[in-house]
């Protein structure tokens, strides 16, 4: 008998083939009844992912990661509010990058057209089945998603809601596809499925990432783990750099763009650390450092080198006190993930130093980490942020999920 794998991705591939033709109309028009269906469905929804969060909580998930499976009407409204933005963005598909006329009368075009079948394997967080689903179909591909046991329940949920949606609309059903088993073998398998996948997206943390990186046989988009670095130099203002500090690390600790590390000039922190540091401590904010910033407060727990390659994903970060921009630069470049870094300073020289030295996706002069994001980069929902450099680098929203195709038009012309 044929797998689940096996089964979803072969009506994924033969789905991709009737969404090449659909046009951006009918795309919207299902996007638009998947954001409606979704609040139709809300109530569904919220009561199966209570049973996630009970699990969780019968496991001693930590707080962070239950935040990150729970979904409520806020959150299931802000999902249909980001499909709906998704809507009125430009539909990528069928735009011409490059025109060329040949003298013997060769017409060629190359346009962005879809990838086919996305894979997505993912962990925790519910909202990148609806996220990867609609960023996929808007621009003609189809989606063969995976996501973990932890939120099981509330990703057969969405999909359901997906389906009854697509039900209504000229969109193949087929085009959204969910793997319900979450064990090891399924992702296996899926790290292989070269005969139905195009691409294979993994959104998660480090381990996860690495493992489908090392393992995949199918081309892999890679999105990258967040640890990410705020550099406070000689001459930063201390309100921005605490409201920056403060920010990147509290807003929503659980998610890739919150800070991790802090790195603070010497001067700079004989006048201000102590009461950034405080500051940060108020907040609920673990502090690990250097024999520094541990002399200065008594709260500070001595700092490993595995806490300065650590992705927290919560309240604690690690702080660390180097001599310069230069020294920032490397220490960044050493334990960072290459996502997002931010420098607070009022110097444009130091500034310009370390935005263009610093290796990462995006990079902050006086703006907190938190911003990288498609939603706020105006791409609407993202697939995920890619750290890699080929293809697609940052937030990725709908021209990451295109590829290219050349046309050529003739009329009877050959080669000499």
């Amino acid at each position: 008998m044929t797998s689940e794998v096996y089964q979803k991705g072969k009506r994924a591939k033969a789905a991709s083939y009737v969404l090449n033709i659909k046009t951006t109309c009918e795309k919207n028009d299902a996007l638009t009844k998947i954001a409606e269906q979704l609040l139709i469905d809300q109530d569904m929804i919220i009561s199966e992912n209570l049973k996630d969060l009970a699990n969780g909580k019968d496991k001693g998930m930590p707080t962070s990661t239950l935040d990150r499976i729970m979904l409520n009407k806020e959150r299931i409204t802000a999902m249909a509010d980001a499909i709906h933005l998704l809507v009125k963005l430009n539909d990528p598909v069928g735009t011409t990058l490059e025109h060329i006329e040949k003298d013997n009368g060769l017409l060629i075009e190359k346009r962005m057209v879809p990838i086919g079948v996305i894979g997505m394997i993912y962990e925790a967080r519910p909202n990148v089945t609806v996220d990867a689903a609609t960023l996929s179909l808007k621009t003609g591909n189809a989606v063969l998603l995976r996501g973990s046991s932890s939120a099981k329940f509330s990703n057969i949920a969405l999909v359901s809601s997906i389906h009854r949606a697509l039900e209504k609309t000229s969109i193949p059903v087929d085009a959204v596809q969910l793997i319900e088993d979450t064990s090891r073998d399924t992702a296996k398998e899926l790290f292989h499925l070269k005969e139905y996948l195009d691409v294979l997206i993994p959104r998660g943390g480090k381990a996860l990432i690495d493992l489908v990186v090392r393992e995949a046989s199918v081309p892999v988009l890679e999105t990258g783990a967040g640890n990410c670095h705020i550099y406070v130099d000689q001459t930063a203002d201390y309100i921005k750099a605490e409201n920056i500090c403060r920010n990147a690390k509290t807003q929503r600790p659980s998610v890739c763009n919150a800070a991790e590390s802090l790195l603070i000039h010497p001067e700079w922190f004989s006048e201000h650390g102590t009461q950034l540091l405080n500051a940060l401590h108020e907040a609920g904010v673990t502090i690990v450092g250097d024999a520094t910033v541990c002399q200065a407060v008594d709260f500070a727990q001595p700092a490993t080198e595995e806490d300065f390659a650590t992705e927290y994903l919560d309240l604690k970060i690690s702080v660390k006190i180097v001599e310069n921009v230069y020294e920032a630069i490397e220490h960044i470049n050493q334990y960072g993930t290459n996502h997002s870094e931010a420098i607070v300073t009022e110097d444009q020289l130091v500034a310009d130093t370390f935005l263009n030295s610093v290796d990462a996706a995006a990079v902050y002069h006086n703006a907190s980490t938190r911003f990288t994001d498609g939603f706020e980069f105006g791409y609407g929902a993202e697939i995920g942020i890619s750290t890699q450099k080929l293809h697609a680098r940052g937030p990725m929203g709908l021209p990451a999920l295109t590829s290219t195709k050349y046309f050529i038009h003739g009329n009877g012309q050959i080669r000499e």
